[in-house]
């Protein structure tokens, strides 16, 4: 989004805050076992192995997520990540323990809590809202088809994560992480930095351990930057592995969901599930033949021995400190028998500033315009032009801080047959495709592309917006190509991410590849909800 600096970007005295472990006692709804969940960084197969013997339920683990949302998320830092706590979660998790006591497990999402991005539509008693007032109240008439995906693995549904307020696409003067509903996300490593990203709730939520995995959606970085900045794993998949019916749209051309979680292995198992053809998003039908329902037969911790990776040191320069974490990858890689390729440029960016801004203005009024209209009667707006209209009467709780400028803009565009729209989504494709991510790749024989994520959170700043330093997310999120952000270290105790992105479906091997480097350097480290950078 090239919203002040969106193209730029490619994105979109201190006290540590620490908790025990948490008990649940027997009560009348609850008469499993007396347990003691220590739910910070825990992975999908531990809780597996736990609910299957027998020491951990869903019920006590779904349990105990909530009470840790209640201290970390509501009282506390307060960190503003869960917009919405699903009133179902317990029942949901009492029919998993159900079924696992029936001997009917429904694979590795059984029985695990999920957080959702509050842009993704459940059909159920929570709502769909892309963090505005002016969508509250409204129901949806389905799940989207990534919520029915997870309903049907076993994930207990756990609630829906805050977000930058109609995923960043609303003023050229945002700040990341805020929405009308919702309020200011904090980063929980340095409570006064910004989370970086619309999916700033669900990047907050993974890496504070208020759930275990969690779902975001990306349109250019709104995935991969908060999961750099907020210290985990984010897969932004090929445009077209996985249905995006169902979610509040900016640009079908750029628009996917993806997994956000605390390993590559939980995001790996996570993207499986989600992957599927959906008759309701025609693209993902180019998806058949080339996708997998299981991608962690991909995980390899020699997965990077012999593979060719471009470095994109177009993207470095940004920050000394920065470059110093890319340089000891490059070292790491190397040592783990990679070979590793400088590279000129990767895609002419300047060439598509303008082209890029267009085709998503033009594409969000026309996919958020058939969204709303398929809203129910009790919506307050079916229009673009009447979210405007309720954004201009509740000014006050809907722009405190920044206006509209992009919905304006985007409200006066014609159709997509206008030639402008035509001709700028003809460039984008050819620029970061065919004479991008394509040419280079097949030029050197490349398995994928590195460069840094995006640089260290900064300050958030209501008055003035977003301050992006740097970040790579361009390239991958203008072609519809995937693009995995792995922790590479910190600057200043604030994460910092390396990228790995590659052509359409390449997901296995990137996969492959930032599972060898994960393990080569196991970066991930746990917040510590300091109040201050400690310099």
């Amino acid at each position: 989004m090239k919203r002040r600096k969106f193209l730029q970007f490619g994105a979109l005295g201190s006290t540590a805050l620490t908790l025990p472990l948490i008990s649940y006692p027997k009560t009348a709804s609850d008469d499993r076992t007396l347990i003691n969940i220590g739910l910070e960084e825990i992975t999908i197969a531990t809780l597996q192995e736990g609910m299957q013997a027998g020491t951990y339920t869903a019920h006590s683990i779904t349990s105990a997520y909530l009470a840790r949302i209640k201290a970390i998320d509501q009282q506390g830092t307060s960190l503003k990540a869960v917009i919405e706590i699903n009133p179902d979660a317990l029942t949901i998790a009492d029919q998993m323990d159900e079924e696992r006591k029936a001997g009917n497990t429904r694979g590795p999402l059984h029985g695990i809590p999920v957080m959702i991005k509050d842009n993704i539509d459940t059909a159920d008693k929570m709502q769909t809202t892309a963090g505005s007032l002016a969508l509250v109240g409204s129901r949806v008439q389905q799940d989207a088809f990534i919520v029915t995906q997870l309903r049907a693995a076993g994930a207990v549904l756990l609630g829906k994560t805050n977000l930058s307020e109609w995923a960043n696409f609303r003023s050229e003067r945002s700040s990341s992480g805020w929405s009308g509903r919702g309020g200011q996300t904090r980063n929980p490593y340095v409570l006064d930095r910004n989370p970086c990203g619309s999916s700033a709730g669900s990047g907050v939520a993974v890496a504070a351990s208020l759930c275990t995995v969690a779902i975001g959606t990306e349109t250019n970085g709104s995935i991969v930057c908060p999961s750099s900045v907020n210290g985990i794993v984010g897969i932004k998949p090929t445009v077209g592995l996985m249905s995006r019916s169902g979610i509040i749209p900016i640009s079908h051309s750029q628009d996917t969901a993806g997994p956000m979680a605390r390993t590559v292995t939980d995001a790996a198992l996570l993207l499986g599930v989600m992957a599927g053809a959906d008759p309701r998003d025609t693209v993902t039908q180019e998806s058949e033949g080339k996708r997998y329902s299981d991608y962690t037969q991909f995980l390899d911790k020699n997965g990077l021995k012999g593979k060719r990776i471009g470095i994109g040191r177009n993207f470095f320069g940004f920050h000394e400190k920065v470059d110093q974490l890319m340089e000891e990858a490059i070292s790491t890689m190397k040592t783990e028998g990679a070979v590793l390729i400088e590279l000129d440029s990767v895609m002419p960016g300047e060439e598509l500033d303008d082209a890029s801004y267009q085709v998503l203005l033009y594409e969000f009024k026309d996919d958020l315009n058939k969204y709303l209209a398929g809203l129910g009667p009790d919506a307050p707006g079916h229009t673009l032009q009447d979210l405007i209209a309720f954004n201009k009467a509740h000014a006050k709780e809907e722009m405190p801080y920044f206006e509209q400028e992009i919905f304006i803009k985007a409200v006066a565009k014609g159709d997509l047959n206008t030639p402008e729209y035509q001709q700028a989504l003809q460039k984008v494709h050819e620029v970061s495709r065919t004479k991008g991510i394509d040419k280079v790749i097949a030029a050197h024989q490349l398995d994928a592309i590195m460069a840094p994520t995006s640089g260290p959170a900064w300050p958030t700043d209501l008055i003035n917006g977003d301050h992006f330093g740097g970040g790579s997310s361009s390239p991958a999120a203008m072609a519809g190509y995937p693009n995995i952000t792995v922790p590479a270290g910190d600057v200043y105790g604030l994460p910092v991410g390396i990228s790995f992105f590659a052509g359409a479906y390449a997901e296995p091997i990137l996969i492959s590849i930032a599972y060898a480097y994960e393990q080569a350097t196991q970066h991930r480290r746990a917040p510590e909800y300091l109040e201050k950078v400690k310099l």
